[in-house]
């Protein structure tokens, strides 16, 4: 019992990279730019290497 209650809570991670690209407010500008593009375009991107690490991080706090 006590384990599915910390694969929860280590499943809670995954949150962070949903609401960090969907509260558009947050990166909905376009300074700072990167290599030309547009805050907007490359804060997404990085979300993308992001969401694999916590991903990753998850998946082997979890796994039995």
């Amino acid at each position: 019992m006590q384990e599915n209650s910390r694969n929860w809570a280590w499943c809670l991670l995954l949150l962070i990279p949903v609401i960090a690209v969907i509260w558009v407010p947050w990166y909905n500008q376009i300074e700072p730019t990167l290599l030309g593009f547009p805050f907007f375009y490359w804060y997404q991107l990085a979300w993308v290497a992001g969401s694999a690490v916590v991903i990753g991080i998850v998946y082997k706090k979890t796994k039995s």
